[in-house]
């Protein structure tokens, strides 16, 4: 703790006084009483919703050292910054310590120096490791990005298996197991993995009411990328690109057209990744085209957008890299754009592997990646449905929500489609999948087409008048809405329901919306005025727009002066609310929300000058 603390200090005290907070977010008080109670944890946290806060206010209160087990050396660094900015006695071993270095801090851990103490999962397993482990008196294990451990996850890694040979190690020490973004079968896993039969599981509202939602056709992708970031002037993001070359190409065009935009993937040699994330951490650039390869533990709050270039291969992941837009709480934009194309590349990669267990958790991931980008109805609805969360009402803030697609009679495309899944099953006795029947409609020579006499069936070129990606586009919309099921399985075929059948017979009359690929025009002419027409205001904070700017320069001045990223010093949001409140003393700074005391003491009263400085010249 440090010296200002209260000799008695509890859980609120810490909050204040190093963390700068009055109030706990949800769960946090309750996961922090479950650990210094000495109980096992598992948390699912949405990214800024204070995972790390969780393990590291006990650790201020817990005896001894807790040993936080993170995936990144970025993420370790990140962390240990700020925690130092706020007084806490942190660290992290890993390779990036010359010999001197890290000869140091094992002393200060030898001595009882230090509070916490950041490792990757490969160092555990390091010659006398865990020999040090039993020496430095752990009081907590926190297992950071846990869904890692997972075999069910989207960023399954082998070395995190090796983790729990901790619980042999340090008996009667407790686990607290942290992730952002897991299903109930993860959720399972992790507990089977790290042993937490017995516990109790904290889970947070996968809702991020401060998040826009927005898919886009790709159609004209480089031009609607643009204006969407001429919407964001001065303000930091990430752009998700499906391949190395993809990644430093965009870069590379968007620095032609003055947006200030860096590469980011696992090909660039160590110095360039670190220089290039750096760059960005520090707002030096403001735009990374970046592989999946980025953004786990990119501890920035104020991204202020997401978008991805290429279509996710599953909703988990989307979900994710979608996060790291807006930890701050204050508003931010998701922008997909998707194209059919896409879709084919991915089924092309998923083919390409060997396990057919693989393959076929592959094709449904990215069936459902599909439906969210197609879906005519609430994207918030849709994600929130997809980790099991009830949701219902459209929520204000997403294109469907924003501007609904329009409708339009389909009954007689609708009646093509679902005669043809009837005339392949009465032909051969067997079911075949979206492409094939689509391959069908509009008249297709494939080989298997032929030899299955396809071309011989009623329906055999009835649909040359569309393009064959919306023919797919339409039957999967008439799986979404019950007239048609897709199996599961890695060759997947489509079958008609009872609704199905009812409406080939009836003639129904069938609605559709326009697909993605139909409201391309729409949607260029609405996307100059996207910014404007987003509803979201959670979060939002109005102040003095003008000071906020002014309070912002002085923040990356004196974290420049540190060598340290700018919101090491204070977040957007704490500069927001002096922008706001314009506090004049201070016990006034004091009361900001994010102002501890170790950062009142080193940065108060520069603050405080420039706040009297605004105002004499807004009087003068």
């Amino acid at each position: 703790m440090p010296p200002s603390a209260a000799i008695d200090p509890t859980p609120h005290s810490v909050l204040k006084e190093v963390f700068g907070y009055n109030t706990f977010r949800p769960h946090q008080e309750e996961i922090v009483a479950e650990v210094l109670a000495g109980r096992d944890a598992l948390a699912l946290l949405p990214t800024g919703g204070g995972k790390s806060l969780c393990f590291q206010l006990p650790a201020l209160l817990l005896p001894g050292l807790t040993l936080v087990v993170s995936p990144l050396i970025a993420l370790m660094k990140d962390q240990v910054d700020s925690l130092v900015a706020s007084g806490v006695a942190a660290t992290f071993l890993n390779s990036t310590l010359d010999a001197d270095e890290a000869r140091a801090r094992f002393r200060a851990l030898h001595r009882g120096e230090t509070k916490l103490l950041y490792v990757a999962p490969e160092r555990l397993v390091l010659p006398g490791m865990m020999e040090n482990l039993a020496e430095w008196n752990v009081s907590l294990l926190a297992v950071d990005e846990a869904h890692c451990i997972s075999e069910w996850g989207h960023d399954f890694r082998p070395e995190y298996r090796r983790i729990a040979e901790l619980r042999d190690r340090l008996p009667g020490v407790p686990v607290l197991a942290l992730t952002a973004t897991a299903t109930e079968r993860v959720r399972a896993d992790i507990a089977k993995q790290l042993r937490l039969e017995t516990a109790r599981h904290f889970v947070a509202s996968f809702n991020r009411p401060n998040s826009t939602y927005r898919v886009a056709p790709k159609a004209g992708a480089y031009p609607t990328l643009l204006r969407f970031l001429a919407g964001k002037r001065g303000e930091a993001g990430i752009v998700y690109c499906q391949s190395r070359k993809g990644a430093e190409d965009l870069a590379e065009k968007l620095g032609k057209d003055g947006v200030a935009a860096a590469p980011y993937h696992a090909g660039l040699n160590p110095a360039t990744r670190a220089k290039n994330q750096e760059l960005f951490l520090r707002d030096e650039v403001r735009v990374v085209c970046a592989t999946i390869a980025f953004g786990m533990g990119i501890n920035k709050p104020n991204v202020r957008f997401v978008a991805h270039y290429d279509l996710p291969k599953n909703v988990e992941g989307y979900y994710q890299e979608t996060g790291r837009a807006g930890r701050d709480g204050l508003p931010a934009e998701c922008l997909l754009l998707f194209s059919a194309g896409d879709a084919i590349k991915q089924r092309a990669f998923i083919d390409e592997k060997p396990d057919p267990e693989e393959r076929k958790a592959a094709h449904a991931q990215l069936r459902r990646m599909i439906d969210y980008a197609e879906d005519d109805g609430c994207r918030r609805v849709n994600l929130l449905h997809y980790f099991g969360e009830a949701w219902e009402g459209a929520c204000g803030a997403c294109d469907n929500c924003l501007d609904p697609r329009e409708s339009y009679d389909a009954t007689l495309p609708a009646q093509k489609f679902l005669s043809t899944i009837f005339r392949v099953k009465q032909a051969g006795g067997f079911g075949v999948g979206l492409t094939h029947l689509a391959e069908i409609l509009t008249g297709g020579k494939g080989e298997k087409l032929l030899r299955w006499n396809h071309d011989k069936l009623t329906t055999y070129g009835i649909g040359k008048d569309l393009p064959r990606a919306q023919w797919q586009e339409i039957g999967r919309q008439l799986i979404r809405a019950g007239f048609a099921r897709q199996t599961e399985g890695e060759i997947s075929v489509v079958e008609l329901t009872e609704a199905g059948r009812a409406a080939l017979r009836d003639r129904t009359p069938i609605r559709l919306t326009k697909t993605v690929t139909a409201a391309a025009r729409a949607f260029a002419e609405k996307e100059g005025r996207s910014s404007s027409s987003a509803k979201t205001t959670a979060g939002a904070i109005a102040c003095d727009e003008r000071l906020f700017l002014r309070l912002r320069a002085l923040r990356k001045e004196l974290a420049d002066e540190r060598d340290v990223p700018a919101y090491v010093v204070f977040s957007d949001v704490t500069l927001r609310l002096m922008a706001r409140d314009l506090p004049s003393t201070p016990e006034e700074m004091g009361r900001i929300g994010g102002v501890g005391q170790k950062k009142l003491a080193e940065f108060g009263e520069a603050f405080l000058q420039a706040i009297r400085q605004h105002r004499e010249e807004g009087e003068s």
